[in-house]
């Protein structure tokens, strides 16, 4: 079974990444491929982020010659100017999917929306954080998934929302349940998936993995597997450590092979747009 990391980030630094050697620690970690997120733009932080050009470059590098194991993720942010055009030359250099933080706005506000419309219609999903955030100020408030409903309007989007936005997990799970009935029932042509990235400290993991499976909803098919490990150094006991919490919990709820395979690889392809077909 192929196990694919699809929340790991690339942080700006002096020596590059070597491709080769994070492969290597991922198989020793007994993982497959992981999706590449580029460093913060300077527009969230000016003393850790890099400008657009720097972050592409940066993370377009360290997948280059690998892109089907390695996957490259471009973290933007509305306030950059000329962001319309920077998605265009992203996503025409081989970005598969953009990382969005929103640490200082809310993601239904004018700008958030016209910059998400934007990345809608050059055909590329969004990896959204959302949950606690660790940072030195109040942004909880930004990071609630119940600000997600704004994204029903914005047609043929696709998104993620990272850590089942823990510790508001009930409330990302009722979001991801609004948006499946939006579907079905409404056609909207919006597509929510549910990031199980820790995020969720172990002590809360059982109860939150028992909700996934037993809300009644059709997340199986929406759930990605992920570490938040760093591209420089992948830390392999980390990743070894939640899959065997998570193969425990599958194995005690009796999570089917064909169901464990869409957890750790097919979803995220899915949601790439790497692979298609109707979902049950």
């Amino acid at each position: 079974m192929k196990i694919f990391d699809m929340h790991v980030h690339a942080h700006a630094s002096n020596t590059a990444v070597e491709p080769e050697k994070l492969l290597s620690q991922l198989e020793k970690a007994g993982v497959w491929g992981c999706a590449v997120i580029s460093n913060r733009p300077t527009e969230m932080s000016i003393q850790r982020g890099t400008d657009f050009d720097a972050r592409l470059n940066e993370v377009l590098s360290l997948t280059k010659g690998y892109e089907d194991r390695l996957v490259p993720i471009l973290w933007v942010h509305p306030f950059e100017e000329n962001v319309h055009k920077k998605i265009e030359i992203a996503a025409d250099a081989g970005i598969a999917a953009f990382k969005v933080m929103c640490s200082n706005y809310y993601v239904g506000e004018n700008k958030s929306m016209d910059m998400l419309e934007k990345i809608a219609a050059v055909g590329k999903p969004v990896i959204f954080h959302t949950g606690i955030l660790w940072d030195d100020g109040p942004s909880a408030n930004y990071c609630r998934p119940a600000n997600w409903e704004a994204l029903l309007e914005l047609k043929g989007i696709k998104f993620s929302l990272a850590h089942c936005a823990w510790p508001w997990t009930d409330e990302c799970i009722a979001v991801y349940g609004k948006f499946r009935n939006a579907m079905s029932r409404w056609g909207k042509d919006v597509e929510m998936f549910v990031d199980i990235t820790p995020g969720t400290p172990e002590i809360y993991r059982e109860e939150l993995i028992k909700k996934l499976f037993g809300v009644g909803y059709d997340l199986p098919n929406n759930m990605m597997f992920g570490t938040d490990c760093s591209a420089e150094n992948y830390n392999i006991q980390h990743a070894k450590n939640w899959l065997a919490i998570d193969n425990a919990l599958f194995d005690k709820l009796e999570v089917p092979e064909k169901i464990r395979e869409k957890i750790y690889y097919k979803n995220f392809m899915r949601f790439l747009g790497r692979e298609s077909g109707q979902v049950e």
